[in-house]
């Protein structure tokens, strides 16, 4: 069974009262496109990634999967997130 992600934030929430209530509007069909065709630029553009090997210890491994699978996501993506945290100075003085 796939895990879906928990709706946290206020603008989520008011989104989904908006489109229950049927009080949001779609944003035209061309104009989609051109938007999402615009995200997909910026995207390309700024999320290049690059693989890289590290050696870690084992134990440390096992604990951050372990933090992993608790916050509902792969290992690998979750050390993803926290180098970028980490990069942007999103996280600091933080310990696992």
């Amino acid at each position: 069974m796939k895990k879906t992600k928990k709706i946290e934030t206020k603008s989520e929430l008011k989104l989904i009262k908006k489109i229950e209530s049927g009080k949001h509007k779609s944003l035209p069909k061309k104009d989609f496109e051109k938007e999402k065709s615009r995200f997909q630029k910026i995207a390309a553009n700024t999320l290049k990634r690059k693989s890289i090997n590290i050696r870690v210890i084992e134990t440390d491994i096992e604990k951050i999967k372990a933090i992993a699978l608790e916050e509902g996501m792969p290992y690998q993506t979750f050390i993803t997130s926290i180098l970028h945290k980490v990069a942007t100075g999103k996280l600091v003085g933080a310990s696992l």
